[in-house]
């Protein structure tokens, strides 16, 4: 009796330590204590985030991201990242949010949450205006005098070699330069999100977007946050939600993004 007493007695340290130990702290007392909410962007994805040659940001998500922020009471700094390294730059520990047109996928979740999703926009051609009519379906596309360009690492280049393989496929390192290869006749099409390829036919009235109201794939736009971190992304989808229901989003969305 008194070795099992002693026994139980040894064993209430671990137990009160195990049940009063600190739990990690969250992202949102982090970013709340520095001050600062780093967001990692590709920076080349218009109409969400944009890096200037004078080094700015602009666009729908940096306007957000400057929205969260100040709910924080704490400034933005954009860390510049690209599609392929976006998710071992996040989750490195480089940045507190992943923003800039990010198209919530399963891959994707597998190594991060996403916040709610706060735009459909689903995948969509971006042509010359004269072949329009030649290119309506996956199956106009996916055929093998068609030439396809994409952009690396990202959701493009995953419907790209998924749905088009039949295609000639060709990769395009600039995301930027893209649209101008389709434009000067170098590529057919370029499949990317709806946003995008409306934001881009207005800037190039030679381009147009494929129906981009009836997209070939549907798509939701989320905010990247770390895994586990239950707080942070509680707080960032309230945010949402009340962005939404006060009718910010509605006034951001309508400066940035073509109806």
């Amino acid at each position: 009796m008194k070795h099992a007493l002693a026994a139980s007695l040894l064993c209430i340290p671990a137990l009160v330590n195990a049940q009063t130990s600190v739990p990690n702290q969250s992202t949102l007392d982090k970013v709340i204590e520095s001050k600062t909410l780093r967001i990692c962007t590709p920076g080349d994805y218009r109409p969400f985030s944009y890096h200037n040659a004078d080094g700015s940001y602009e666009g729908l998500d940096v306007d957000l991201m400057h929205s969260l922020a100040k709910t924080l009471g704490a400034k933005v700094e954009f860390v510049k990242t690209s599609w392929s390294n976006l998710m071992a730059d996040f989750t490195s520990g480089k940045c507190d949010i992943g923003a800039g047109g990010i198209s919530v996928s399963l891959e994707r979740q597998k190594k991060a949450y996403f916040s709610s999703p706060y735009m459909v926009n689903g995948k969509t051609p971006i042509t010359l205006c004269s072949n329009v009519e030649k290119f309506q379906s996956v199956a106009d596309i996916n055929k093998p005098e068609v030439r396809v360009i994409h952009n690396p690492g990202g959701s493009n280049e995953t419907f790209a070699k998924t749905h088009l393989s039949k295609a000639k496929i060709t990769l395009h390192e600039n995301n930027i330069g893209i649209f101008n290869e389709v434009a000067e006749g170098r590529a057919d099409v370029f499949v990317t999100e709806a946003a995008e390829a409306k934001v881009q036919s207005k800037r190039d009235p030679r381009l147009c977007a494929v129906n981009p109201d009836k997209p070939l794939q549907y798509a939701e736009m989320g905010y990247l946050l770390p895994s586990g971190d239950i707080r942070f992304k509680l707080f960032v989808d309230q945010w949402l939600h009340l962005g939404k229901a006060s009718g910010e989003y509605a006034k951001l969305a309508d400066k940035w993004v073509p109806q």
